[in-house]
Parts: structure tokens; sequence; C-alpha cells
């Protein structure tokens, strides 16, 4: 008898790629939800027999659809299936509830692994089911090809975030970032600061490939400084000096980690130069006018906060239009 599985995420690639995880010979009946709240719609329907749930989505996030499942008891087995590793994630996500967590980007293997320990699927090789769920995305089409670059990003995020939470020693708090082709000059609208007028620092590390090229901006809140001071144990006069070195510390560790993590999904080789100060104490569009090289960007903001710590920080990765061919082609080669 088939079981009734659902998977939840925000990303039509995400939702494709676990499909495509699954085992060919399970015997499964398949749904999708497309966040926390559409979940909750489809649970109320089909009464799923087990869910894998992303974290970072709009509308209602994973923690939050667990907290909602216990809220109504609602009985079922959820896997976390998520780019947020950070080890408080996962333990949080244990304590709602959920019976196990997988890292993105996940492999059929680690699937087959997961669902055969909680005994959730037995090989059954003499009924096989037909092995494509679904169909490969059209990277032609820009909505996909956008929501493909988001679901990239999302997993270099989290790798980036569990870099700067352990560092740290907090839990930071990620969320979906923004994937859009803007031009330059629209790129303060893309900015997510509560205040347009405050101001911040900037470092800036360019970084080229195969076919790929760009730059990263960490831009952060000068308010953030006092914080950010306090975290890292240092309890002396801070002046523009002491800031510059707590600006580079958190760009080494925000920029390294997320650069890396989309060369390795993308499977490149991404060459990075040294990190460069762009300003400090500036205001947005004078930092923006320092930065005018090409008309058009792919531009990724990853809006970085520290949970219950005023600490805030965007980091932007601006890809020039030249890219856009390449990154179609790298990704249609991983899905």
């Amino acid at each position: 008898m088939a079981i009734s599985v659902l998977i939840c995420d925000d990303s039509r690639m995400a939702r494709n790629q676990l499909a495509r995880c699954l085992p060919e010979d399970w015997d499964i009946e398949l749904h999708f939800a497309e966040d926390g709240r559409h979940c909750l719609e489809v649970v109320s329907d089909i009464h799923p027999d087990l869910i894998f749930l992303d974290l970072n989505m709009p509308e209602m996030d994973g923690y939050e659809t667990l907290e909602e499942f216990r809220e109504q008891e609602i009985d079922c087995d959820v896997i976390v299936v998520s780019g947020d590793i950070q080890p408080d994630a996962q333990t949080r996500v244990l304590g709602l509830g959920a019976i196990d967590f997988i890292k993105k980007p996940i492999s059929r293997e680690k699937m087959i692994q997961t669902l055969s320990y909680h005994d959730l699927y037995h090989s059954q090789i003499t009924t096989p089911i037909e092995p494509e769920r679904v169909k490969l995305d059209n990277l032609n089409d820009h909505t996909n090809f956008i929501d493909a670059c988001q679901e990239i990003a999302n997993i270099a995020m989290g790798r980036a975030g569990d870099s700067l939470a352990r560092f740290l020693d907090v839990f930071v708090e990620l969320p979906v970032p923004i994937v859009n082709e803007i031009e330059l000059n629209e790129l303060i609208m893309a900015l997510q600061f509560a205040e347009r007028e405050s101001t911040v620092s900037s470092v800036c590390q360019g970084f080229i490939g195969p076919g790929i090229a760009g730059e990263a901006l960490l831009i952060f809140n000068d308010s953030s400084f006092k914080n950010i001071a306090e975290l890292m144990k240092y309890h002396g006069h801070i002046d523009d000096n002491i800031e510059l070195e707590l600006l580079m510390d958190i760009a080494n560790i925000l920029l390294g980690a997320c650069l890396q993590g989309i060369s390795d999904q993308l499977d490149i080789s991404l060459s990075q130069g040294h990190p460069v100060v762009l300003g400090q104490h500036i205001k947005i569009p004078d930092l923006i006018n320092h930065n005018k090289r090409w008309k058009k960007t792919l531009a990724i903001e990853i809006s970085y906060s520290i949970e219950n710590k005023a600490i805030d920080c965007d980091l932007l990765i601006l890809l020039t239009e030249d890219c856009i061919d390449t990154l179609r082609q790298r990704i249609s080669y991983i899905i």
C-alpha cells in the first residue's frame, strides 16, 4: 500500500532535487507544498505519513511549521532537509519533534540511508515504479533560473552562517536569499537595512572562475560594532582601527565561506582577491556610487542577523551579465 509523502520547500529546484533522490522502487503518493502555511493546508487535506521540511521559507518557516504541528497535535514523521547546518538549528528541530535532519544538497545514498534507519523504506526491487518522478527544470525559463540561483545561494548562505555561528558561539538567523537581475543603479532598493540613512562600513572581495566573475560585498551597519565587539570579548575603546579589525574578521568568515559554498555546488574553482575596504561610516548611496563597474548585475542579497543581538549585516554577491550562460550550464549539470 502506497504511503503519502509531502515535500515542503519554497524552491521548485529543491523540491525536484529531493523528489529525484527518493528510492525508485518506493511505493508512495508524492505531494508538494511551497511554504509552511501551504504545508499546513496540504496536511489537513491528505494527512501525510512523512514530511520533508525546509527551514528557510517565506510566510511560515520550518521552525514555525513544526511548532504548529505540535500545537495542532499533527501526527506524522518529519525529516528536516535544510541548508541551515548550524548545530543549534539541528538541536532545535529535533526538540520540536522532527525525527531527523539532513543537510542540503542531499544525495540519493544519504536519503536511502536515512529512510532505512527510521524503518520508513525497504527495497522492493521486484516491483519498481517509474524512476522519473518530476521533469527537469527548464533553466531557459527566467523564473526557474532565478529559483535555481536562489537555492544555490541558500545552501552557500547556510554554510557561511554556520561558520559565523561557530566563531561567535551564537545562533545566526538566516533569511530567504533575494536574487534579482537588476540595473546597478537600482541596487539601493535591494538593500534591506531598516533605515536607508544609516551609516555603514563595507568590505569588497572580487572573485573569478571559468566563465564567472563578480564581487562579494559585506555591508555592516555601524550600530552593530559595539555588540560584535562584546561577542568577540573586546572590552577596550572602540575606535576606527578596532572597527576595521572587527569588520575584516567578519568579512573573512562570511565572504570566504559563502563563495566556497557557491564554488563547491557549481563544481568550479573560484579565485578570490584580497578583501578591500570600500569605506567606513558612509551612506549606502555613496557606497554604491563607489562600485559602478557594470550596468547590470545578477545580485544575490543575504541579510544576516544574530539572535537576541542588535547585529545586522548584508552580504551581496554581484555577478556580471556575462556569467548568466555559464551559470545556466553549471546548474543544469547539477540537477
